[in-house]
């Protein structure tokens, strides 16, 4: 899931895009090219990038590890909705052109995320619906690829717009509620604004074979059979300790519809079995021809959203780990134009069903519910997602109930509505998302400014 991080002036002619890509092929044929994941991945025709946030820039081990290491780079926040159209209309491209520099600086490709979610929204657009806030969505649309126009690699188009849970359907949301053509509308205007970018699709919990991914595997389907633009399609792969036994071959069922594929927010929960996972997640992209690259979603454990669960390939002081080994191996092991009848090695057998999150205050077989809550913060600010998880026996109304810390406020909520915006806020379920099954969940969010809660969320039945 594009946890709420994900939430942010033209630089350069379009012939930079023609420098960019002949000095990241300058790169490979040096000594060392195989000894960094960027250089390692160009070998086989695919990128290994990094999600950062600009407010990093700044940070000498964060930089040093960014430039020497990876080939591609994705804005956190610094593109989304919320910071590129603060006030309608109003665009502000700073912290996203720093992102862009920078890329371009590295001679490196970058992907845009993302022009359109259901999170992160500017709270002006929040309290539009119907054909006001279509007509404000397809302006965004067209203002931020048009600004980026020439820039862009792959643009994540439309992000997480598919309901969790067995459905395979879309998720809803106001942008949704626009009407059900809003994501390939939201394509052709991406098309029409820069029609040399990537066009993505870009969700999470579609790793393996389920029905979401299946709903999503039928839209593009059908997108391509009515020529609606798609190129690729994201798989954020926030794993836990365990990945889908058919992660590979989900993988190819997509390029066969022909589109790419790419692994857009990768991490893995530290465990026994962290590097074999990333090793596995890197066999799977190599051995499938149109799996074009890997971006690992922060740099450092310190700088990932999973606070605690040490996600990623280098640790709280930059020294690389041993998922950071296994991958840099696989990367060397190359990759193949045409996918292997095998699959991966060692595949782990069990399927997570939901994105990782902070784990529950209470266990949800005993309590009448429960809440938790996943951060993305910036200087400033931060979205929180909040996963609220039903007991033992079926909820008909929730409040949820957060202390806040001083200085911190709510500016906005989705798929709730908060009572207050200081010291304790409390967020009660809105019309569709208040009936629970015994053990279902549904989430809301949050955006604030200051920094983020710490407090253990409570929940109430009721």
């Amino acid at each position: 899931m594009s946890i709420p991080r994900h939430g942010r002036a033209a630089l350069l002619a379009a012939a930079a895009v023609g420098v960019v890509v002949a000095a990241s092929v300058a790169v490979i044929g040096t000594a060392d090219a195989a000894s960094t994941l960027g250089a390692s991945a160009a070998q086989t025709g695919r990128y290994f990038g990094a999600a950062i946030p600009a407010s990093k820039l700044g940070d000498a081990t964060f930089s040093r590890i960014l430039t020497t290491e990876f080939n591609s780079v994705t804005p956190e926040n610094e593109m989304k909705w919320d910071a590129t159209e603060p006030s309608q209309n109003n665009f502000n491209y700073t912290n996203g052109d720093r992102i862009l520099n920078q890329g371009i600086s590295m001679g490196a490709k970058v992907r845009g995320h993302a022009l359109l979610w259901y999170q992160q929204e500017p709270g002006w657009a929040q309290s539009m619906s119907g054909s006001a806030l279509r007509s404000a969505m397809m302006n965004h649309v067209t203002k931020v690829a048009t600004h980026y126009k020439g820039k862009i690699y792959a643009w994540d188009v439309v992000n997480e717009a598919f309901a969790d849970g067995g459905s395979g359907a879309r998720r809803d949301s106001n942008l949704q509620r626009t009407g059900n053509d809003w994501i390939e509308a939201a394509f052709k205007a991406a098309r029409a604004a820069d029609p040399n970018a990537k066009l993505c699709y870009n969700d999470y919990n579609t790793d393996g074979v389920n029905a979401k991914s299946t709903g999503v595997y039928n839209m593009v389907k059908d997108f391509k059979a009515r020529g609606v633009p798609i190129d690729c399609v994201g798989f954020q792969s926030h794993l836990g300790t365990s990945i889908p036994g058919d992660y590979q071959s989900n993988l190819k069922r997509f390029a066969d519809l022909g589109v790419d594929v790419q692994i857009t927010e990768l991490d893995v929960a530290q465990g026994g079995n962290q590097a074999n996972i990333y090793s596995t997640v890197t066999k799977a992209c190599l051995a499938v021809s149109r799996c074009t690259g890997i971006t690992v979603w922060g740099i450092r454990d310190s700088d990932s959203w999973r606070t605690g669960e040490n996600p990623l390939l280098f640790d709280n002081s930059g020294n690389k780990k041993a998922a950071y080994t296994a991958v840099l191996n696989a990367l060397n092991s190359g990759g193949t134009t045409t996918p292997p009848t095998t699959p991966p090695t060692t595949p782990p057998t069990s399927t997570p069903t939901t994105p990782p999150t902070t784990p529950p205050t209470d266990n949800p077989g005993t309590g009448a519910c429960s809440a938790s809550v996943t951060l993305n913060s910036w200087n400033g600010g931060y979205v929180a997602s909040v996963k609220v998880t039903a007991g033992s026996a079926p909820v008909n109304g929730w409040t949820v109930s957060l202390g806040l810390p001083s200085g911190s406020a709510v500016t906005s909520a989705w798929s709730a509505t908060n009572s207050g915006t200081t010291g304790t806020v409390s967020f009660r379920n809105v019309s569709y998302n208040g009936s629970l099954a015994a053990g279902g969940t549904t989430e809301f969010g949050f955006q604030g400014t200051g920094a983020g809660p710490t407090a253990t969320p409570t929940c109430a039945a009721g």
